[in-house]
């Protein structure tokens, strides 16, 4: 029954690693595939190589997301409490997919870990909530917006006598490399994170020890977000790439740029989950307000902004749930 229950629970990680991917897609081939710097599928292929090679370049946000959360009981019992986790953000990212909300996968996730333990009676590390979680999630769209501005600013006065024809080429060109940066910041931060909860459902199981990641679940996990980006969330990416602002090929360029070096910054450096959806969004309004503040449509904006404050008690209430009704037939 253990073991059935640990094949269940990687079952459905990889289920919500499949939705993230699909969910997640426009996060890095949006704005390429609005300015025509590549075609649709072109840009989901390209994406969906760059995120398997992204999965393998690091393991230190799976660790944070294992042991850094919660602290799930062990046996059947902490089984549940994964598995309603997952469950809950399952349903986050096909609710917000439904109504093309570009909301966060990642909190979705953690939302759901929060609320399972809540509702198990567990131990929850606020701490380590507060400073992986919170602090990045109201400092990285701040940083994305103020710094895509910036580097925004900067084409604009570094190509200011520039043809804009020709600019306008070589900014597509320039677009298929920062799409590929993007794509590979977002297989190395998303990918992780359910390896993580892969661990973690090994440990409470009694199959491994300590945070380090098998290669085996390296592999399924990359794989399995590689298949989900593959599939392609159109309904997001028509908000990304169009509904917030007429993006254009150098705009485009900075947006990505600027989200790719969030992305790997806070992996490599602070081990931080964040939201790749929060970083690419804020970095296309930074972008976007140097063209003028009224190019932004805020009221789009602003729908996004109450998407990423409500999933992560969303995404719990939906995990608790979840709990509640499977606690009863795992124990």
């Amino acid at each position: 029954m253990l073991l059935t229950t640990i094949v269940v629970v990687i079952a459905v990680a990889l289920v919500f690693d499949y939705t993230n991917g699909f969910h997640d897609a426009a996060n890095a081939i949006a704005t390429s595939v609005a300015t025509r710097a590549l075609s649709p599928r072109v840009a989901l292929a390209m994406a969906a190589v760059m995120n398997l090679v992204g999965a393998f370049l690091g393991t230190e946000v799976a660790s944070t997301v294992g042991s850094g959360i919660i602290e799930a009981p062990q046996g059947m019992e902490g089984l549940s409490v994964v598995l309603a986790a997952l469950l809950g953000a399952i349903v986050w990212n096909l609710v917000t997919w439904w109504f093309g909300l570009p909301s966060s996968s990642s909190h979705a996730l953690i939302g759901g870990l929060v609320g399972a333990a809540t509702a198990s009676a567990g131990t929850v590390k606020w701490s380590g909530v507060l400073e992986k979680v919170l602090v990045p999630m109201v400092l990285s769209p701040v940083v994305g917006f103020v710094l895509a501005g910036l580097v925004m600013i900067a084409l604009l006065w570094i190509f200011r006598r520039g043809n804009p024809a020709r600019l306008t080429r070589g900014f597509r060109v320039a677009q298929t490399v920062s799409a590929a940066a993007m794509a590979l910041g977002h297989g190395l931060q998303d990918a992780q994170k359910t390896m993580g909860v892969i661990v973690l459902a090994l440990i409470v199981g009694g199959y491994h020890q300590g945070t380090d990641i098998p290669w085996w679940v390296v592999l399924i996990s990359a794989g399995a977000l590689s298949l989900g980006t593959y599939a392609g969330g159109w309904r997001i990416m028509r908000t990304l790439g169009r509904r917030i602002i007429d993006l254009d090929p150098p705009r485009g360029f900075a947006a990505e740029l600027t989200a790719s070096a969030v992305l790997y910054t806070t992996a490599f450096v602070f081990a931080a989950p964040i939201s790749t959806t929060q970083t690419i969004t804020s970095s296309i309004l930074g972008v976007g307000a140097t063209k003028r503040l009224s190019a932004v449509r805020w009221n789009v904006a602003g729908n996004i902004a109450v998407a990423w404050v409500v999933t992560l008690p969303a995404a719990a209430l939906s995990a608790a749930l979840a709990f509640w009704a499977i606690h009863p037939l795992l124990t």
